[in-house]
């Protein structure tokens, strides 16, 4: 059995208990302070991951953490943000529903905190590229900083970009994701980066955007468009009292997917009669 070794400049997800986790990257001879005392990452470095470490000073706090590898949605959930986060559930559809995978080449509109970004990051390696624009200097910043503490710098470019008016330079994609406030607007603007049979995907957390944006998929060359609302409910499993938590996220967003076509007017079943048909209902047998 092989055992994955901390290494330098690792990220690694700290956990105490349910409510207290971080996503933190360890560096030879720091420190991360925490209310339940100090961890050292010399303490940490060349351990296993799925070990556990003690807070120092060992005689007044010595609370055990766990150390274990993060996983997509410890990024999505834990990583430094300030916007609103696509949710691991959403996340999922999204790889599961665009064909996103290894290799694949990704646009993003609208990185925020790098979270989906991330996410993408991570199955498309080691050959494909996530190409992640924003409008904001503050989410670029926070992105950058994101990914790079994800270790994905090689496979995802962020950079300032605006899909309504500017030239990304990307061709043949196989996917584009929009989290933007007017994702209909820009429609009509990715396809010329998107490939035949390619997905476009538009998260969006009010159904007045979805409807704007799917009658513009509509008209637009894209077929089999569906919009889907995720709901997820965590249960509380303890002896004798095993039932759903009571707090919840009750809504993330709609997600609306659709594939690109190259569209043209059918020449057999499209055809008019060239003589106007008539029918005669003389002799028929009719009701009054």
């Amino acid at each position: 059995m092989r055992h994955e070794i901390i290494k330098e400049n690792d990220l690694i997800f700290l956990i105490l208990d349910e409510r207290r986790r971080w996503l933190v990257q360890v560096k030879s001879g720091e420190k991360f302070h925490t209310h339940r005392g100090i961890i050292e990452f010399n303490d940490i470095i060349g351990k296993n991951f799925g070990s556990v470490v003690f807070s120092r000073p060992f005689e007044t706090q010595g609370y055990k953490f766990y150390v274990l590898r993060p996983i997509p949605s410890d990024y999505i959930l834990h990583m430094s943000r300030k916007t609103q986060i696509i949710y691991p559930e959403d996340a999922g559809l999204i790889l599961t529903y665009s064909g996103i995978g290894p290799g694949s080449r990704v646009i993003e509109a609208g990185c925020g905190s790098g979270a989906l970004t991330c996410i993408i990051g991570n199955f498309i390696r080691p050959n494909g590229h996530v190409f992640s624009f924003d409008i904001s200097q503050k989410s670029l910043k926070r992105a950058k900083l994101n990914i790079k503490k994800a270790q994905l710098e090689e496979v995802v470019t962020i950079q300032y970009g605006d899909i309504l008016n500017d030239d990304l330079q990307q061709e043949n994609v196989d996917a584009v994701v929009l989290d933007m406030a007017t994702p209909w607007n820009a429609v009509e603007k990715v396809k010329k980066y998107l490939k035949f049979s390619g997905t476009l995907i538009s998260f969006s957390p009010t159904i007045e955007q979805v409807k704007k944006t799917v009658s513009a998929m509509k008209t637009g060359d894209f077929i089999e468009i569906n919009t889907y609302e995720l709901i997820k409910r965590k249960i509380q499993v303890k002896e004798n009292a095993t039932r759903p938590e009571i707090r919840m996220v009750g809504h993330t967003g709609y997600l609306t997917f659709a594939r690109k076509i190259k569209d043209i007017k059918n020449p057999y079943r499209e055809q008019k009669p060239k003589i106007q048909e008539k029918i005669n209902m003389n002799g028929m047998p009719l009701r009054d």
